[in-house]
């Protein structure tokens, strides 16, 4: 089978209609959610072709496949984080533009700003004392790099 589009978001859906549906799932690194043409297999063992027609990631949730008995849905295997919990506006700014300079994406939830581990963001951590934990922890959405040159 291959997937062309992309049919809902479980988050879209109400209860009832994913509860009468058998579900498979498909976990996925949360860097393969940026990648519109790729093969998978389902916790079923079934291979799907993804051959997105849309320019658009693939999210936590976001639904393959459905029919009146079945769907396929996308999840997402946890990432090893630094969850920063910066306390003030200083301490958020200053861990902002370090990473910034690092070029290195963040996502947020709630007041935590997530970045995929790196020793030396928690070296950095330390040495600006600013509030950290480094977890496994799923993500909805691919931790995206933005070009930009410095010209």
């Amino acid at each position: 089978m291959i997937i062309e589009s992309i049919v809902s978001n479980v988050d879209e859906m109400e209860h009832e209609e994913i509860k009468k549906r058998h579900i498979e799932k498909v976990y996925l690194e949360s860097s393969d959610l940026v990648k519109r043409i790729q093969r998978v297999k389902t916790d079923h063992g079934n291979e799907l072709g993804i051959r997105l027609r849309n320019p658009r990631d693939l999210v936590a949730g976001d639904v393959l496949f459905m029919d009146d008995k079945n769907m396929i849905v996308v999840d997402v295997m946890s990432d090893d984080l630094l969850v920063i919990q910066p306390r003030t506006i200083h301490e958020m700014g200053t861990i902002a533009h370090q990473l910034g300079n690092r070029h290195l994406p963040a996502q947020f939830e709630g007041d935590e700003m997530l970045v995929q581990y790196d020793y030396l963001v928690e070296e950095l951590l330390q040495q600006l004392e600013i509030p950290y934990q480094r977890e496994e922890r799923k993500v909805k959405q691919a931790f995206r790099h933005i070009g930009h040159s410095h010209d």
